[in-house]
């Protein structure tokens, strides 16, 4: 049986809720997509587009999982980038630092284009600042602030001062940061619900409440779930956390973790002005951080505090009170009045996986909390994958992944005590 929406902001905001068939008897098509979150609905627009029949499923409501939990920023912060450059070093050469820096805003130009292209109503916005929670973080500032001038990005980057945070930020906290004018923030669930509207304009078959139950191999694939089939000549699993699919292939690879948010209530105009007068996306340098942006109604949706047991919070709005109050202590006392938390799937060298489990039947996963933008980015590379163009899928199938064996709740203690140990080491700089 699928399962409702969660009680986010995101859910209770959405501009046109999906009303998708359930699947019911047999469908043919070119391709299958497992999975109605970003990687699933992003790849379905960009297979849609070069022409190709696609069937979507998903077996709760399209955004359900992680894509509808998130803290909907896009950010240049690629999950992974230094293991991921030292790979790519092997196959690109020099190559590859070029390579790794422009896949950080490729996701962002796919996203803006896609937004505009199909009119998709999901409040984007462009600003988004770095903060130094240390005096420390500030060398790790500069250092960024400088790669972008030495790389041509110069004027969509301002580094702040200590002196000049208030400005910017009405929060005793930070010691200085970065702003980026090219990073955005938007609404999830209404931009991945205009992505399949999206795809289904194109022909895209797209079923909600369809959990796949098996992907029986073959020449032809068939994905079966509990009323139908999808028969595929490509299948593709993009369920990230949610979904135990191509088991023993994947198993030990990734680990969910669970990332909690929440949102105020309505803040005043003047109060929202004096906090963000920007109206920036905010996280600052820590290992585990804090995440937050005003929301189009002047609310603050605050996340942070991964929990890498891989169990969700029992309560997610008075975990989070104490940080929200230590960033504003004019808030102390603010009410709370959406509280969720999702599963992200958590790579331990946190380069996303792209692999087959059979020559036809891909999956694409792993975004380590960077997902908004890395989605978008890993679906452009599967639609060209599937499409027969292999250089850039090669590239990422060649990397190496650690993979834990036993169970699960192995991993998931392995994480814990890895985050731990960073955690320490950070409070000691």
């Amino acid at each position: 049986m699928s399962a409702k929406r969660c009680a986010s902001y995101y859910n209770a905001t959405i501009k046109q809720e999906s009303d998708y068939p359930q699947l019911e008897g047999d469908v043919r098509v070119d391709v299958a997509i497992i999975g109605g979150g970003f990687t699933g609905v992003a790849t379905a627009v960009e297979l849609a587009e070069k022409g190709y029949q696609v069937a979507l499923l998903e077996a709760n409501k399209i955004a359900w999982g992680a894509t509808g939990r998130n803290g909907g920023q896009v950010t240049g912060s690629l999950s992974g980038d230094a293991a991921m450059t030292k790979q790519l070093r092997r196959q690109l050469g020099q190559e590859a630092e070029d390579y790794v820096w422009n896949l950080r805003w490729r996701g962002h130009d796919i996203i803006k284009n896609r937004v505009a292209k199909y009119g998709i109503d999901c409040d984007l916005k462009f600003g988004h600042i770095q903060t130094a929670y240390r005096p420390t973080h500030l060398a790790e500032l500069q250092q960024m602030f400088d790669e972008a001038n030495r790389r041509g990005m110069g004027e969509f980057m301002t580094l702040v001062s200590a002196q000049e945070m208030p400005a910017y930020l009405a929060s005793p906290l930070y010691h200085g940061g970065l702003v980026n004018r090219r990073n955005m923030h938007l609404h999830s669930v209404n931009l991945c619900l205009g992505e399949a509207r999206a795809a289904a304009s194109l022909g895209a078959k797209i079923f909600e409440h369809s959990q796949v139950l098996d992907i029986q191999q073959g020449e032809l694939a068939t994905v079966v779930t509990p009323k139908g089939r999808v028969k595929a000549n490509s299948v593709l699993i993009a369920g990230n956390a949610y979904h135990k699919l191509g088991r023993p292939q994947l198993r030990g690879m990734l680990f969910p973790a669970s990332l909690g948010n929440c949102a105020t209530a309505k803040l005043s105009s003047e109060l929202a002005k004096q906090l963000n007068p920007q109206d920036l996306a905010v996280y600052d340098c820590r290992f585990v951080l804090d995440y937050y942006r005003l929301t189009a109604d002047n609310r603050l949706m605050f996340g942070g505090g991964t929990n890498y047991s891989g169990r969700d919070p029992k309560n997610v709005a008075a975990e989070l009170r104490p940080a929200i109050e230590r960033t504003f202590p004019q808030l102390k006392g603010v009410d709370i009045e959406f509280a969720w938390a999702g599963m992200a799937g958590i790579v331990i060298n946190r380069i996303p996986q792209l692999g087959k489990i059979a020559p036809n039947i891909f999956y694409c996963q792993g975004y380590s909390g960077h997902g908004v933008a890395t989605s978008h980015i890993m679906a452009e590379i599967m639609g060209q994958a599937i499409d027969g163009q292999m250089r850039e899928f090669d590239l990422f199938a060649a990397m190496h992944h650690i993979r834990i064996p036993l169970n699960e709740w192995f991993g998931n203690q392995a994480l814990a005590l890895g985050m731990l140990y960073y955690t320490l080491r950070e409070n000691w700089r």
